[in-house]
């Protein structure tokens, strides 16, 4: 995704306007549906298919299902966040692999400073960074689970299709055509605001409210990566691989930053309390090993 700038004096006019902020918007939530159509075609299939088999498999795998998040989220991409709030959703992953992938995703953090000619040793040692912490946490989570005996209610996609009146009967093909096209309307419209906030609040201005006071700029960076868009990880990126912020403070964000998966899970999970849960354990952890990160010399950029 495309870094916005500020127009203040909407340089431009309505075409920069259409151009930087519905254009990108548009081009953005493109990029999911491949993704989410596999995603929900997967689900109706094990739903309705392989639903017992599926079952079984998932509960002899189960304990791993972190470190397997942890690696798949650290992909350059957008979309893969979103598959997993729809899983999580669905019942089919569990809460310490969602987190997992959620920590773990980089979303444009790999092009951005590839492009800032960071060594690419140090990239490396950021991405382990964040594989490791996002296993850690996650596999925490699953622990405290097990340990306190904590199930989730249980849910299949045929609540979802009820909720979302989806006329399963017509086939999972139907079926996960209409999920998508719902969700990648909602993301759309989401990401349309979004990207008008950052047209004129420009990123120059987000480095100034970030700064880099410890703990707060870490803090700050934190909540900046919840914003459910690409562009969070871009600005993040940029500012460190320009001096601006720490590493430190960019992982803050990135550890937050789980791209449009924020805005699926608050869509289709009902459950708010575990939404805000989930969002409280990426700012706490974003915090936490964001500032712990700028005490390990290999992370420095």
């Amino acid at each position: 995704m495309m870094l916005l700038h500020a127009h203040p004096e909407f340089d431009g006019g309505v075409s920069a306007f259409l151009k930087e902020v519905l254009l990108h918007g548009f081009l953005d939530t493109l990029k999911l549906l491949p993704l989410l159509f596999l995603t929900y075609l997967l689900m109706e299939f094990l739903e309705h298919k392989a639903s017992e088999k599926t079952e079984r498999f998932l509960e002899r795998s189960g304990p791993f299902a972190p470190a397997v998040g942890s690696a798949v989220g650290l992909l350059p991409q957008c979309g893969f966040s979103a598959s997993a709030a729809n899983l999580y959703t669905g019942r089919v992953i569990t809460l310490g692999t969602l987190v997992a992938v959620f920590l773990s995703t980089s979303d444009e953090m790999i092009p951005i400073l590839v492009a800032g000619n960071i060594k690419i040793t140090t990239l490396v040692y950021i991405l382990a960074y964040k594989f490791l912490v996002a296993l850690l946490v996650g596999f925490a989570i699953e622990l405290v689970f097990k340990l306190f005996s904590i199930k989730r209610e249980p849910m299949n996609i045929d609540e979802i299709c009820e909720e979302d009146n989806c006329h399963c009967e017509r086939g999972i093909f139907y079926s996960a055509f209409h999920h998508t096209l719902t969700i990648s309307l909602f993301v759309f419209a989401v990401t349309i605001v979004l990207n008008s906030v950052i047209f004129f609040v420009g990123e120059e201005r987000l480095g100034i409210i970030i700064g880099n006071v410890p703990v707060l700029s870490h803090f700050v960076s934190a909540l900046i990566g919840l914003i459910p868009n690409c562009a969070a990880s871009v600005v993040l990126a940029t500012f460190a691989a320009e001096g601006i912020i720490t590493s430190g403070a960019m992982l803050a964000g990135l550890f937050s930053g789980a791209g449009v998966g924020l805005v699926v899970l608050f869509k289709l999970n009902k459950k708010l309390k575990e939404n805000l849960i989930t969002v409280l354990i990426l700012i706490s952890v974003g915090t936490l090993f964001g500032f712990i990160a700028d005490f390990i010399p290999l992370l420095k950029i």
